[in-house]
């Protein structure tokens, strides 16, 4: 009888704490090979803008649709079309937020952020967008925070950003140093700090209006489904910019659809919102420091990129400014 009972009742769900771990992994995973793929696919027959258009397709497959419900379930959890159902914030029906504050984040963390991204790693390799993406990261939104909320830096906290700091000039510093010898990396390490920046204003703004983190990626998605994805379209459907949208083949068009819209935005968002729930923000911040470690020694196997001594040294004072800032604020 225990057999039968066994077999007829309902599969046991993962705990807690195996949904924080999953999480976290599948975070890590997809934010390290984000750089990986990102910088192979840039060898690939697509342009930047044109990446940037098919991962804004591919998370509002998903995320407008999402978006819907979320919106319609909001107004409808209201007993009667009182006033306050009337200033309900969303936008289009389809942005939990308002246009403002979709605005916001949908320029910031969506179209901004994804036009810098690309576009550094059709310059750089994958190692420098390691140490100027992910890396930077903890600088560029210490810095943001401290301009737009009067952030305090307390001087431990201080010396893991200075760390960091240092690590950049190590990376960016000697790129710069070439540019008059034609060298074009600098161009990528300049658009990747702005990425960073980008995604730091992003950050900052989301705690300060306190916005929910899968929400909030509804609101870009649905911010670039409006303003840049019918605006590129028309700008390709016209020939008017130069794109390889109607020329690249079928399959690396859907990967990229599939990977970057569903993979990078969708998944990760969600895992990393799951990952910050169980194990904090301080635990997760010191496991997202295996990012930079992680993707540029997978650029170095799968890429065959070359590991310089200044790029080693970079790593590991920007992996270590994050952790000793981490440490600091958790004390």
């Amino acid at each position: 009888m225990s057999v039968i009972n066994s077999l007829h009742s309902a599969p046991r769900q993962l705990s807690p704490k195996a949904v924080g771990i999953l999480s976290a992994v599948v975070t890590i995973l997809i934010w390290s090979s984000f750089i990986v793929i990102a910088r192979a696919s840039a060898k690939g027959s697509l342009l930047p803008l044109d990446m940037v258009f098919l991962r804004f397709i591919g998370a509002g497959m998903v995320l407008l649709p999402w978006g819907l419900w979320i919106v319609r379930n909001q107004k409808k959890n209201l007993q009667s079309l009182t006033q306050a159902s009337l200033n309900l914030p969303s936008w289009l029906g389809l942005s939990p937020y308002g246009l403002k504050i979709t605005a916001l984040v949908g320029i910031f963390g969506g179209v901004v952020y994804a036009m810098l991204a690309y576009s550094g790693f059709f310059f750089a390799p994958a190692a420098h967008a390691s140490v100027l993406m992910p890396g930077t990261l903890p600088l560029s939104t210490a810095l943001v925070a401290m301009w737009l909320l009067k952030d305090h830096i307390t001087p431990t906290r201080a010396i893991g950003l200075g760390l960091i700091f240092l690590g950049d000039l190590l990376v960016g510093g000697a790129s710069l140093l070439k540019v008059f010898d034609g060298g074009e990396t600098w161009k990528g390490d300049l658009l990747f700090l702005g990425a960073s920046t980008c995604w730091a204003f992003y950050s900052v703004n989301a705690r300060k209006y306190a916005l929910d983190a899968v929400k909030a990626t509804i609101a870009i998605t649905v911010f670039t489904a409006v303003t840049y994805i019918p605006v590129y379209g028309l700008l390709v459907l016209f020939k008017a910019i130069n794109s390889h949208l109607t020329t690249a083949p079928w399959g690396e068009i859907a990967f990229q659809a599939v990977y970057q819209g569903v993979g990078s935005v969708v998944i990760s968002g969600i895992t990393f919102t799951k990952m910050i729930q169980y194990f904090g923000p301080v635990r997760s911040t010191m496991m997202t420091a295996l990012v930079p470690g992680l993707s540029a020694l997978g650029a170095v196997f799968f890429l065959g990129e070359p590991l310089s001594l200044n790029l080693i040294f970079g790593l590991a004072l920007v992996t270590s400014g994050i952790l000793f800032g981490v440490r600091a604020a958790k004390k």
